[in-house]
């Protein structure tokens, strides 16, 4: 075996040891708890190895407050010639822990092979995958042309507005700073992730009048126009949406289809009161969607579905009157197998598995979507350990062996990608 290839499945204990450390850090967002002791700790560690260290914070950017900063870190080593510079990015926040977990989600428990613990597959595991792999390039490689970057940054979870978003605008993942993204993600480790489905999130509010519940004709309820519009989604939008394909290889299968989910809806009073209600007709409804698209869909063509659905009721149906409003929309992504970065990659996977790598794309969005959009950078593609399944869910783990296999194929895609001459 390659010497360097040795010296990752020797670093186990480390790796290991590392991976616990992360998730010990609590960086649960919302509201963005430990973020910047978490990415002090990483360009600690990471200064260690010879890298210069940045640490950023998004100020401004949604969430973040003196209580709650916004932290990344960014760390940067110079190699003794020039060339490019390929960047390891993973985001250190993680969602609530929730119920129904069986072991502590913070503690970083080491049980049967496997680290487990809230973010060690999504995405702990893969940030300390990347940073042993890089330490092992190093000391076999001191050599490289170019710059190696490895980046630990916030908010992904909730947008990535106050990691990403925040450094690709003031030009950390644009030429000629950084030529190549490989991003940690948990999409298992024999695929490579190309990119991901678009999404646009949208608010309708249908309008009405209010009344006294007693006497609704005199009023206009806002929430019966709403029902009148899922009622038109049902029969008109969520059977063309199963007719659309793509040659997109979205996993899981169910997504190689658009969807469209209704994230959440509220009419009338609210709930946050003690007591009976007062009797209202309401005269608000809003609904929340979240439309996911596919590569061979116009976004102008995505939100027409829905505004010719709503224009049709306010011409057929007696006073319906609605607003609708952009939360968020992110076009989809694809990198072409034959790019740098991805065929960098799947030589390491054909190396370490002895088979080709699967090509795939993310059904939701992932940071990749700021760097192309705000870096212009499209040379990026997302591959880590972790089962993608486990992402979020109680007893989240991820599997010692295959972050040390991880870790082989990231190494050799660093040292293709930096060294080897491609055709």
């Amino acid at each position: 075996m390659d010497p360097m290839l040795e010296s990752i499945a020797a670093r186990q204990d480390d790796l290991v040891s590392l991976t616990r450390d992360l998730i010990r850090f609590p960086t649960v967002n919302p509201p963005g708890e430990a973020y910047e002791p978490c990415a002090r700790y990483v360009g600690e560690r990471l200064a260690g190895s010879g890298f210069e260290i940045e640490y950023v914070r998004g100020e401004g950017t949604p969430g973040d407050t003196d209580r709650y900063p916004r932290v990344n870190v960014i760390a940067r080593r110079e190699g003794p010639r020039p060339g490019p510079c390929v960047h390891f990015n993973s985001h250190i926040d993680v969602v609530d822990a929730g119920e129904g977990w069986t072991v502590d989600p913070f503690g970083g428990v080491v049980r049967d092979g496997r680290v487990y613990g809230r973010g060690a597959c999504d995405m702990k595991g893969g940030l300390a995958a990347s940073i042993v792999a890089v330490e092992a390039f190093l000391e076999h490689r001191p050599d490289f042309p170019g710059a190696i970057e490895i980046s630990g940054t916030v908010d992904e979870e909730s947008g990535g507005f106050g990691g990403v978003a925040y450094l690709a605008g003031r030009g950390y993942f644009s030429r000629p700073r950084v030529d190549h993204v490989i991003i940690p993600e948990p999409l298992n480790k024999d695929r490579v992730c190309l990119g991901h489905r678009g999404v646009w999130w949208a608010e309708i509010e249908t309008r009405g009048e209010i009344a006294h519940g007693s006497m609704p004709f005199l009023g206009d309820c806002a929430v019966r126009h709403m029902g009148a519009l899922l009622a038109a989604f049902e029969e008109k939008l969520f059977p063309a949406l199963d007719l659309k394909e793509t040659r997109m290889p979205v996993v899981p299968e169910g997504a190689r289809r658009s969807t469209l989910n209704i994230n959440a809806i509220h009419g009338g009073q609210t709930d946050d009161f003690t007591g009976l209600p007062s009797p209202n007709v309401p005269d608000s409804c809003k609904l929340t969607i979240d439309r996911r698209f596919l590569l061979e869909e116009a976004i102008a063509d995505v939100k027409g579905e829905v505004v010719s659905i709503l224009d049709d009721l306010k011409a057929s149906r007696p006073k319906f009157d609605y607003a609708i409003r952009d939360i968020m929309e992110v076009m989809p992504l694809m990198t072409e197998k034959d790019a740098p970065v991805a065929s960098a990659v799947a030589h390491g996977i054909r190396e370490i598995f002895d088979r080709e790598p699967d090509y795939v794309i993310s059904p939701g969005t992932y940071d990749q979507k700021h760097i192309a959009r705000l870096g212009h950078l499209y040379d990026c593609v997302a591959y880590g350990p972790g089962i993608l399944d486990l992402a979020h869910r109680p007893d989240e783990w991820v599997g010692i062996d295959d972050m040390i296999q991880s870790a082989q194929v990231m190494a050799l895609a660093l040292e293709d990608l930096l060294f080897a001459e491609r055709p």
